[in-house]
């Protein structure tokens, strides 16, 4: 399983599933990230925390544990 976490700069992938149960996962869906969306990773922090992404057309701010909850292809 790849998740976003997994992701490097400058790729671009399709969000394939959603982990996470209750608010955690509600916030993410909130934020615009659900099945079948594609994000591109514009920048990782220098430690790696927070990943820069652009979705649906605005760049978003994610921590790595939220990353990690998101399967992508």
């Amino acid at each position: 399983m790849k998740t976003l976490r997994d992701a490097r700069t400058g790729d671009t992938v399709t969000v394939a599933r959603l982990h996470g149960e209750g608010a955690l996962k509600r916030r993410i869906m909130d934020m615009g990230i659900t099945k079948g969306v594609e994000v591109y990773v514009r920048k990782v922090a220098p430690l790696g925390d927070p990943l820069e992404i652009k979705v649906r057309g605005y760049e978003l701010s994610i921590r790595k544990g939220d990353a990690q909850m998101i399967e992508i292809v």
